[in-house]
């Protein structure tokens, strides 16, 4: 079948460009056209009022996926924030032991006696390294946690608009449905009550027709009772009083001239 279907597409545009030359493409598309634009102005605008609905409809899942996205990463920002809190409160305390070996250091002495115990000054310089290097890994962590935390942050605040955009244009299109339907019943009880006036018209008309016709019988069947009534029962004088007509009078009247040229 699938052979087929190509094999007919190709004869049509082997026969299109046969007859049509290089602008058959354009033949074609124009036909397209005219044939999808045909189609679709016979598509009832309920129908296509319910596909809009759909529409609206199929931005419920996105909805709910924008959703979805935006508590996992609303989580993730809270753990992300927590921890970069704590790290910034473990760098401060490093720092303070830092500087506090680094005034020990100071004081010039050999010994010193930290926490009860006694430690030498190559110690201490070797601790004071050993922190500060940490101190400082700890710190790069920080800015790269940091980093990412804002970055989070940013994808979080783009996705939280993008969900608040998905409802409102949700909201808007469906006050704007709610709109067309209502429109849409207005109009169809327009045409319902003018296809009723049209009908009522119709009856009238034929009423007022078949009325005028039987009036106009009416009439005639009077004239014709007139007629009979006014001659039943009476004597026929009026043929007594009728002149009788000389045929050969009423020639020389009419032709009167013609006769006097002939005489001459």
């Amino acid at each position: 079948m699938i052979k087929k279907a190509i094999f007919g597409g190709l004869l049509l545009m082997g026969a299109s460009t046969f007859v049509f030359g290089s602008a058959a493409w354009t033949y074609m598309k124009t036909a397209g056209s005219e044939i999808r634009q045909t189609v679709k102005s016979q598509v009832p605008i309920e129908f296509e009022v319910r596909r809009a609905q759909q529409l609206v409809e199929d931005l419920v899942p996105e909805i709910r996926e924008a959703m979805h996205v935006i508590a996992e990463q609303q989580v993730e920002v809270e753990t992300l924030h927590r921890a970069v809190n704590s790290r910034q409160d473990q760098l401060t305390k490093q720092k303070d032991a830092i500087l506090a070996l680094r005034e020990n250091l100071d004081s010039g002495d050999t010994q010193y006696v930290i926490a009860g115990r006694s430690y030498s000054e190559q110690q201490v310089e070797k601790d004071l390294a050993t922190r500060f290097r940490r101190f400082k890994m700890a710190e790069e962590t920080l800015a790269r946690e940091q980093e990412i935390l804002t970055a989070r942050q940013s994808s979080l605040a783009a996705n939280e608009e993008h969900l608040a955009t998905l409802i409102s244009t949700k909201k808007d299109l469906e006050a704007q449905l709610a709109q067309l339907d209502a429109r849409m019943r207005s109009v169809k009880a327009a045409e319902s009550i003018s296809e009723s006036t049209l009908v009522d018209d119709s009856r009238l008309q034929k009423a007022k027709n078949l009325i005028a016709e039987l009036n106009k019988q009416l009439d005639i069947k009077e004239r014709l009772l007139e007629t009979e009534t006014d001659s039943a029962g009476l004597i026929p004088v009026e043929s007594d009083l009728e002149p009788e007509v000389d045929i050969t009078s009423e020639i020389d009247t009419y032709f009167e001239a013609d006769l006097a040229n002939r005489k001459l």
